[in-house]
């Protein structure tokens, strides 16, 4: 069986700027091990790779990353057009000229979509794998919605990244959707101890969108107390996206200030490996989420989370005890998680680590996903 992957987001030029991608890369060299796979994915010029039994062919678009694109902003309807359109012929050439025999999509749009048209050609089954923002943002314009619905519909599998997002995949489909978290690999060693004293390191990594908090993060340092500072050694702050601009300027107020703040910019994930060895916690100040990758790799990394109970935050809190949850989604409240996390003692988490970590193991989710892959397709 040769499998296709179809993706929106695979790791390309700049590191750390492909967000969801760099976990597709190591499901796609693992079920490689198993069966020849064939990853199709945009990048800024068209070109081939292959490592083995896994071949990467790049069709060319206007601008990434894709998840940029607001199909509400009639300025980006000409690369969101281009891009839809090479998107297509690169899946149905593939699936033409690899004998591919079975399709799965990340994400379900504009992947699905994709996977849908060209298995339909083909008469061979596809499956999809949908992310929070194919449901809570797509899936809210109507007329995307009604294909979102689709896509789901024809599907072979549904999966979803996160437990509370497989309901609502199901709300919209009227199917089953299985739960298949995303986790990727970390290229670094853990080798520091956590420190069991303040001050104490402190680290966010992902894109700085309002999604993710990176805002909301900021107003929450700035309502830190001396008191509070003297507890912390160091913040720092990787990634890069929409909110650059804000970001950057509220964090040079910080620092003018005399706070330890320190910005990093997009990291690839050896570096990211690096940071999570360097801190004693993981920041995760979201407002709109199912599983945040960075959760995975905290875990890896045996480092404490502190967060906002955005998506499946709070059940992963409640099962494995690995961290600080704020009350609620705000800034209030994230302060006083904060406050609540500095006064604790980081290493006081240490027993939980290793199951969360088996949990969000990439070869056990790998064979999972084959074994679901094998099984009958879920009625619809």
């Amino acid at each position: 069986m040769t499998l296709a992957f179809v993706t929106t987001s695979y790791p390309f030029g700049t590191p750390g700027q492909e967000a969801a991608g760099s976990f597709v890369e190591d499901f796609a060299l693992e079920l490689s091990k198993s069966t020849p796979v064939v990853v199709v994915a945009p990048a800024l010029t068209a070109g081939i790779e292959t490592l083995g039994e896994l071949s990467v062919v790049r069709f060319a678009v206007p601008r990434l990353p894709l998840s940029l694109l607001d199909a509400r902003n009639p300025a980006h309807f000409p690369a969101i057009v281009r891009t839809l359109k090479a998107g297509q012929r690169a899946v149905e050439e593939v699936v033409a000229e690899r004998a591919v025999r079975r399709l799965l999509a990340f994400w379900a749009l504009p992947s699905g979509y994709w996977a849908l048209r060209a298995a339909r050609k083909r008469g061979i089954p596809f499956s999809t794998w949908a992310l929070g923002s194919d449901i809570w943002t797509l899936g809210r314009i109507p007329v995307v919605r009604g294909i979102l619905r689709k896509v789901l519909r024809e599907a072979e599998h549904c999966f979803a990244d996160g437990i509370g997002l497989c309901g609502d995949v199901q709300r919209i489909s009227g199917r089953e959707c299985r739960f298949l978290p995303s986790c990727r690999r970390l290229e670094a060693p853990r080798q520091r101890p956590l420190s069991s004293n303040p001050p104490y390191r402190l680290a966010f990594i992902g894109r700085w969108h309002r999604n993710k908090g990176a805002d909301l993060l900021l107003d929450a340092l700035e309502r830190l107390t001396d008191e509070d500072w003297c507890r912390i050694e160091c913040v720092r702050i990787a990634g890069g996206g929409p909110l650059e601009r804000l970001v950057l300027q509220r964090a040079a107020r910080l620092v003018s200030a005399g706070r330890p703040v320190q910005m990093l910019g997009f990291v690839d994930r050896r570096a990211a490996a690096q940071l999570l060895d360097w801190t004693d916690y993981v920041l995760i100040p979201s407002r709109l989420e199912s599983i945040p990758l960075i959760f995975s790799d905290a875990m890896q990394a045996h480092r404490p989370v502190i967060c906002t109970p955005a998506g499946d935050l709070p059940s992963l809190l409640d099962q494995y005890r690995v961290g600080v949850l704020a009350p609620e989604v705000d800034m209030n409240a994230f302060v006083a998680a904060l406050r609540s996390g500095l006064s604790l003692n980081p290493t006081s988490f240490g027993s939980e680590f290793e199951r969360a970590c088996g949990d969000f193991d990439v070869s056990v989710r790998v064979h999972r996903l084959l074994s679901w892959l094998d099984e009958a397709p879920s009625p619809s």
